[in-house]
């Protein structure tokens, strides 16, 4: 039950219950009003019917019927009594030695008692009605600021970071959260905008020396340490590369450079720069049905490349590319995404700088995520599962 629901019920139960507490208090104050102001009337008749009897006149009063709990009552001591039975509304006394009594019927104060109860039933529930239409109006205003700022969230969790909740009106606790969350917005994005900028200038500095050390490692004479040399500058410049494309991409300054062309093409391309990098790799190259597509080549090959590239690392040999029409499947014979790290990338995608075997559940590096936000620059989509035979990466190009 949301917001609306629950303050609507609780301010009705509240005045259904103050309602009946005040209900219950006026029914029996009245009841006791009606019943004093009967008796006292009964009782002033009965005294001048008494004084017309002493006079010898007939004056009405009865000498049976009497209740027996009445007559016991002025019997006992001289005095003039009344009494309730039922209804019917009894005065009597003792004269001469024996009991005489008058009584009237009570059911015009029984009929005003019922009008009474009837208007404050009446009453108590159009209050209670009344209540729960001023809650449910009051709480909507506040389930729809309170939603406001959760939708507000919901978008900077998923990496809208210029999402706000403003404006933020009142100063009650929907508006402090609002203003908190905006603060937190606000300094999250500064954060990640200065950690961007960090990174894109440390690539962008490092770019001219390891450009230079790979130069100068292609100088070195031929041997096993030379091959080493060679190795690790090569994977230095790869590093710096993908860097400084997730910096490309977070600026989101370069727009897709949109062209036809055979998917097949562009996946062959992809597995020749995957391969270049590990000649030694078995890649097959299976075409379904193949199609064209309106997209940008270099960022499609580059998306293809990443996802063949990191299920050759990561996954086990042979690695598998289907295209079937605007669909493209990389596939390995590995174990398959660890499950944890298969519901991060389900649901928040490629975590970047995070390196290791995926096989161990430590991170995808940023083969992935530069894939991720190449394919997102695409409209495309990009899946990821686990099959009975190891990982797969399903891209489908719109």
């Amino acid at each position: 039950m949301g917001l609306r629901g629950r303050v609507g019920l609780a301010l009705a139960g509240t005045a259904v219950l103050v309602a009946a507490v005040i209900g219950v208090l006026v029914h029996t104050r009245m009841a006791a009003v009606q019943e004093s102001a009967a008796r006292q009337g009964l009782d002033e008749r009965f005294l001048a019917l008494l004084e017309r009897h002493a006079l010898g006149e007939d004056a009405g009063l009865v000498t049976r019927g009497v209740p027996a709990e009445l007559a016991r009552t002025v019997t006992s001591r001289p005095v003039r009594a009344t009494y309730l039975d039922g209804a019917t509304l009894w005065a009597a006394a003792q004269v001469d030695g024996q009991v005489v009594g008058l009584s009237r019927s009570y059911a015009p104060e029984s009929s005003a008692l019922a009008a009474l109860d009837r208007t404050l039933l009446t009453s108590g529930l159009a209050t209670a009605l009344a209540a729960s239409l001023g809650g449910v109006a009051l709480a909507s205003g506040l389930s729809r600021r309170a939603r406001r700022v959760a939708r507000t969230a919901t978008k900077i969790a998923g990496g809208d970071l210029s999402a706000r909740v403003e404006p933020v009106s009142g100063n009650d606790e929907v508006a402090m959260v609002g203003r908190a969350v905006d603060a937190m917005a606000d300094a999250l994005e500064a954060r990640i905008e200065a950690e961007r900028r960090v990174t894109a200038d440390i690539a962008h500095e490092l770019r001219t020396p390891v450009a230079g050390l790979v130069t100068a490692a292609g100088l070195l004479p031929p041997g096993r340490p030379t091959e080493l040399v060679q190795d690790r500058a090569a994977v230095l410049r790869k590093l710096v590369e993908d860097v400084i494309e997730v910096a490309r991409l977070d600026a989101g300054a370069e727009r897709p450079a949109m062209e036809t062309r055979e998917v097949s093409a562009l996946a062959r391309r992809a597995i020749a720069a995957a391969t270049a990098v590990h000649p030694e790799a078995a890649v097959r190259l299976e075409i379904v049905t193949d199609a064209e597509a309106e997209t940008d080549p270099r960022r499609v090959e580059r998306v293809l490349a990443n996802l063949v590239t990191n299920a050759l690392r990561h996954g086990a040999a042979p690695v598998t590319v289907t295209v079937d029409g605007r669909t493209v499947t990389v596939a390995d014979s590995g174990p398959g995404f660890p499950e944890p790290l298969l519901e991060q990338l389900r649901r928040h995608g490629p975590r970047r700088f995070a390196t290791g075997s995926a096989a161990r559940g430590e991170g995808v590096g940023l083969g992935l995520t530069i894939a991720s936000g190449q394919a997102a620059m695409l409209g495309a989509g990009l899946e990821f599962a686990n099959t009975d035979r190891g990982a797969e990466a399903v891209l489908r190009l719109p």
